[in-house]
């Protein structure tokens, strides 16, 4: 597996910075996580965006979510896909009510909102607990602690898993997510303090606390928010695990 990071800040993009958006691959499948402010113009500096085989959003938070209305807009208009014949749809799993929620965000008025159908550009599939299939993948969606409803990811091939937190307070499903895996990219967005409200984000230390708990191989820190700093995360994380790191827009690393 190879993880591409599209987009890395937390909340609301940063300088220079996309939000939330990663890319997995396999076998030449390529399966997208997110697609927050900005990411669509990241990944159109890495591929083509006809090129991603299916999407999943772990929560509909528009840092997670918002340039799905841009993709929408290139795929429905874009003049010469490559394809020969309009609809190819594209798999997106998400919560149950993305289908809703995400008309929603594309509509530019109530007029158009009571009419706007998504179902043209993707074929929508709710996350579930039971493990399913995204192409060579296999995927696990565990339901985490944040205020919307939202999915930790736990993906599966050649032996090899990835484990994703979304975004989540510290809570039992994360413990389960990241049982062993040889990579758990970790929301980290601010550093530890009693004062943080709970069931909302991780603490550099509970990234730290949850990778060595958990016996992952490697530990990523990510979605960091634009006023957060990431140093301080990373000590704190280090502190707990060795070794930890923050990603970059546009690394690339071998799961």
């Amino acid at each position: 597996m190879r993880l591409t990071i599209l987009g890395c800040s937390g909340s609301i993009p940063g300088p220079n910075t996309a939000a939330s958006g990663y890319l997995v691959e396999a076998e030449g499948f390529l399966l997208g996580l997110e697609l927050g402010n900005g990411t669509l113009a990241q990944l159109q500096a890495v591929t083509d965006p006809f090129d991603l085989d299916a999407l999943v959003l772990t929560h509909l938070h528009p840092d997670h979510c918002a340039d799905v209305s841009a993709l929408t807009v290139l795929r429905r208009y874009h003049p010469a896909p490559p394809y020969p014949a309009r609809p190819r749809l594209l798999p997106l799993y998400a919560p149950p009510d993305a289908p809703v929620r995400l008309a929603n965000a594309y509509a530019p008025n109530e007029a158009e909102r009571a009419v706007t159908d998504l179902t043209d550009v993707y074929d929508f599939h709710p996350l579930r607990p039971e493990p399913f299939r995204i192409g060579p993948f296999e995927v696990v969606a565990v339901e985490v602690d944040h205020p919307t409803p939202a999915y930790g990811l736990r993906i599966s091939y050649g032996g090899r898993i990835l484990a994703f937190t979304g975004d989540t307070g510290p809570c039992a499903a994360l413990n389960e997510l990241a049982d062993g895996v040889d990579l758990l990219l970790a929301e980290a967005s601010w550093t530890d303090s009693a004062e943080r409200p709970a069931g909302v984000h991780l603490s550099g230390k509970q990234a730290g606390e949850l990778a060595r708990d958990a016996g992952v191989g490697r530990l990523l820190l990510t979605h960091i928010a634009p006023w957060t700093d990431p140093g301080a995360v990373l000590a704190e994380a280090s502190a707990e695990f060795p070794g930890a790191e923050v990603v970059k827009q546009g690394a690339v690393y071998d799961v």
